[in-house]
């Protein structure tokens, strides 16, 4: 039996559980993934990442199940991911030669033994000015269509990015030093 239930069908996040020294498979259920704009970004992260580890929770009661969201967040607005190419535009136009926050709601749930842990990372991500003709090329990559804010840190807008403050790997959708004291905590990994 895996030691772990990740809820998310991210490769990205698959790939950093991975550097995670514990059993994992991966098992995800639909939620709406709507943004409640009465709450912060921190508690609409968290909220969604409850949301998702608790639909899966549901059908493995007796096991640990992580569950995770990702947003952008620019002067005070949640960036989800871009409709169409030029939403995406529209979004790295707004974050071109300015700072902007990436939060990650991180659950874990173990329901038969009615444990519920839940916290958010936040870190801050600087862009350098982003010029027309770099913005075109990025898009027609089509990377950012499927990222949050319109951008993948790991990836082609690596060459965008001025600096950051906090947890580079929150940026990617995984603080991997938070989720492993997480799991730490509980037992979940024993070194």
């Amino acid at each position: 039996m895996c030691k772990l239930i990740l809820a998310s069908s991210s490769p990205r996040r698959k790939e950093l559980m991975g550097l995670i020294p514990v059993d994992f498979k991966i098992e995800t259920k639909e939620v709406e993934e709507s943004i409640d704009a009465r709450l912060t970004p921190e508690e609409n992260v968290k909220t969604l990442a409850s949301k998702k580890a608790y639909a899966v929770a549901e059908s493995f009661k007796e096991e640990w199940v992580l569950g995770c969201d990702t947003v952008v967040v620019h002067q005070n607005k949640i960036l989800g991911k871009p409709k169409d190419a030029s939403n995406a535009k529209e979004m790295l136009a707004a974050l071109s030669g300015d700072k902007h926050e990436v939060y990650t709601g991180i659950s874990l749930y173990h329901i038969n033994k009615n444990i519920h842990i839940q916290c958010a990372v936040c870190s801050s991500v600087y862009m350098r000015n982003i010029e027309e003709a770099e913005m075109n090329w990025y898009i027609a990559t089509g990377e950012p269509l499927d990222k949050a804010g319109a951008y993948g840190i790991q990836g082609y807008a690596s060459n965008f990015i001025e600096k950051i403050e906090g947890d580079y790997f929150n940026i990617v959708g995984l603080p991997i030093s938070t989720v492993y004291k997480i799991l730490r905590s509980q037992g979940i990994i024993n070194l």
